[in-house]
């Protein structure tokens, strides 16, 4: 069987890693960090979306390609090998995707073609230490709560917030056609709402982060994303999908870190050798490759499978692991290896040991992973 790329999928990898070399380069970052405020190049953002990237899995009536996951995993694994900083991740992953499958014809309309063409920004607010709330009051509802590490919520104009409904817990009659469900739903919220606070977060990749407050934010029956009660079955096939995304991620931060490392030590001479003719490097140099290898079967095995239509819980959770625990051997080997250059800001590679470790624990990191793993096996 060949598992290799097609042509049209290697094409649109290729074509993003243009894009991303020519507007988001080492320099082009540093200059951007220099300069200080959110990690967000709108210059790198507007050449993506011109190129329709950003549209790669809208489908075809709102503006998009109408391709599946396995090409936006090919723009993702270019994304994390130059560290984009733009939100793509959350805009196509996080919000394009859910809306696409579960959103009614109304917000499919609404916003599909913009973000397509790059007007819109999306997210979704998926982490919590306590789930947030939903009050009914007739078709109206009251949302409460405060989200955690909500990615780009400071640039988005509509986040994906669950929220549990009270079924009961109306305040007026209901109309004789209103579904009364309860349970978690899914809200498309607008972060600039009145009632709604961001505030901005530290993190360990410099990717804009924020601490999202709800106080009583007031949502019609139009915001509701899928049906009243269903969010738990929204919420399980986005997290699949974003941890897999996340996978080519981290997948392309490795690519790049071992291939700066292997320039680096056939090139940084000690005795008059390349440093990789040593054999404890050259032995920490293939370890880092084995590593690599293993997160990049994992994750493609991973991104293939969802896009078939196949159950891919397992593979997820095994490519996960891998980019948890391998990952993070990769950008430890690779600034070791590099000495003192490896953590020297004017160098490239100390991006992708933050976005590696970040991306270690976004999603649980290799602990949970094995658990869920564990669980799945024995309900087989």
């Amino acid at each position: 069987m060949d598992f290799s790329l097609s042509e049209d999928q290697q094409a649109i990898g290729d074509l993003t890693a243009r894009i991303l070399a020519e507007k988001g380069s080492h320099e082009q970052q540093r200059a951007l960090e220099k300069r200080g405020g959110p990690r967000f190049d709108r210059e790198l953002w507007s050449a993506v979306a011109d190129a329709g990237l950003l549209g790669i899995s809208v489908p075809e009536q709102h503006a998009g390609a109408g391709l599946g996951f396995l090409e936006v995993a090919a723009i993702l694994e270019q994304v994390g090998r130059r560290t984009a900083p733009i939100p793509l991740f959350e805009t196509v992953v996080l919000a394009a995707l859910p809306i696409a499958e579960f959103g009614s014809a109304a917000q499919r309309a609404a916003w599909l073609p913009k973000i397509a063409s790059g007007e819109a920004i999306g997210t979704a607010a998926l982490v919590e230490d306590a789930p947030s709330s939903a009050a009914r009051d007739g078709d109206v509802f009251s949302l409460s709560g405060v989200k955690l590490c909500v990615p780009a919520a400071e640039f988005a104009d509509v986040v994906l917030v669950p929220a549990e409904v009270d079924a009961s817990g109306a305040r007026s009659e209901p109309k004789a056609s209103e579904d009364r469900s309860g349970g978690e739903t899914f809200f498309l919220v607008d972060p600039k709402a009145p009632g709604v606070q961001l505030d901005a977060m530290a993190t360990t990749s410099g990717m804009p982060e924020s601490l999202m407050t709800l106080s009583g934010v007031r949502v019609g029956p139009d915001a509701v994303l899928g049906s009243l009660g269903a969010g738990a079955k929204l919420r399980a096939w986005l997290e699949l999908r974003a941890t897999a995304a996340l996978c080519m991620i981290s997948l392309g931060a490795c690519e790049a870190a071992l291939d700066l490392t292997s320039e680096y030590i056939k090139t940084r001479k000690q005795f008059d050798q390349p440093i990789a003719m040593f054999q404890a490097v050259g032995h920490r140099a293939a370890d880092a490759f084995i590593d690599t290898e293993a997160i990049r079967l994992t994750s493609w095995q991973a991104a293939w499978r969802i896009s078939a239509g196949l159950d891919a819980a397992k593979q997820v959770a095994v490519a996960k692991f891998w980019c948890a625990e391998g990952a993070k051997r990769v950008v430890h080997a690779a600034t070791h290896l590099h000495g003192g250059v490896g953590v020297d800001k004017e160098y490239p590679l100390h991006r992708y040991f933050r976005c590696a470790r970040h991306l270690e624990l976004a999603r649980g990191g290799g602990t949970l992973q094995l658990l869920k793993l564990g669980k799945l096996l024995a309900a087989e």
